[in-house]
């Protein structure tokens, strides 16, 4: 069987864009003083309130051993509010403060043009995109349809 050098291999290419990205993240959160799991958790609550946590944790595919920490912490912080559900008190809600709404505004501000200092094809941005979210599904659902892939 032939072996693929480590610049040939998707998953790796992936490791390193991600951690390109990330650290180009924190280069407009660390003075808004975020790290880029809660940059992502601002986000999605901004997209949608008041949410229980599970329903954030399904969302940004986070278990609640990594997100229940982080979101303590951004309530320590007061950029969120963790409260029991009064219609359930198995359940714990979450919701953006004020303070998290405009830290939420102030990233998006300075992380709009990030993507312009790469070399990337703004245009070729959503199809790029549309491919990953592709292969999220496919791994998610475990496709077994590459036989041809194991063969030497």
């Amino acid at each position: 069987m032939r072996h693929l050098r480590l610049d040939d291999h998707l998953c790796f290419s992936l490791y390193a864009a991600h951690r390109a990205m990330t650290a180009a993240y924190a280069s407009v959160l660390d003075p808004l003083d975020l790290t880029y799991p809660q940059y992502l958790v601002l986000v999605a609550l901004g997209e949608r309130d008041d949410v229980p946590v599970k329903a954030l944790g399904e969302r940004l595919r986070l278990d609640s051993g990594t997100l229940t920490p982080m979101l303590q912490r951004m309530d320590r912080a007061g950029l969120v509010t963790r409260a029991r559900d009064p219609e359930d008190e198995r359940r714990v809600r979450v919701r953006l403060t004020d303070l998290g709404r405009e830290r939420l505004e102030a990233a998006l501000a300075a992380a709009a043009g990030m993507l312009c200092t790469s070399s990337l094809d703004l245009g070729a941005l959503p199809g790029l995109r549309d491919a990953l979210w592709d292969l999220v599904r496919g791994l998610e659902a475990g496709s077994t349809s590459c036989a041809a892939l194991a063969e030497p």
